[in-house]
């Protein structure tokens, strides 16, 4: 465990260009100790792990998930990536496979309640696919509006202005395939 939360701080650490010394600096631990860490020759306590989360602008949760398997054929739930794109108002989980030369992306996204003026209409390439789960969604393409509801898919040229939108107070989800992978 010591030696993969050495690992992710050094990671990290890297990633954002710091220095041991400007992480030294920021969280009042000694550079040899962090070097220590990194190297998984020493235990942290929970508290300097905390500072140097702080340090680094991270959660500290980020320092204890689950190690990925391989996720060639089968993704278990419980290691879905979620993240937000580009400040928009719904959260998307990843999945898709990470088998080589995919042509597709597949993602679970929730819409939230949204503020209409947020949601601009991206065009992208390729072919899109949305199947709702769950919730009342408006889809905007092109010219058009489309509300879709539990059951609902639309299948349609990514080349075209569109956009998801929830104009409920409740929750959206759904399935959504992109043709090429959009995300990485």
């Amino acid at each position: 465990m010591k030696e993969e939360i050495g690992h992710k701080i050094n990671q990290i650490r890297s990633e954002k260009g710091m220095t041991l010394k400007d992480l030294s600096e920021k969280t009042n631990l000694s550079v040899g100790f962090l070097s220590q860490i990194e190297r998984g020759l020493s235990s942290i306590a929970i508290l300097s792990l905390k500072n140097i989360a702080e340090a680094l602008e991270v959660d500290l949760s980020v320092f204890f998930s689950p190690p990925k398997k391989d996720r060639s054929i089968v993704l278990k739930s419980y290691e879905q990536e979620f993240f937000k794109y580009d400040k928009k108002s719904f959260i998307l989980a990843k999945l898709s496979g990470d088998i080589p030369d995919r042509k597709m992306e597949i993602m679970h996204a929730t819409l939230l309640p949204e503020e209409e003026e947020n949601m601009a209409k991206s065009p992208h390439e390729g072919e899109e696919f949305i199947y709702v789960l769950e919730g009342v969604l408006t889809l905007c393409y092109d010219d058009d509006e489309y509300i879709l509801h539990p059951g609902d898919s639309a299948h349609y040229s990514g080349a075209e202005p569109h956009t998801w939108r929830n104009r409920t107070n409740k929750l959206v989800k759904i399935i959504s395939v992109n043709t090429p992978k959009i995300f990485d």
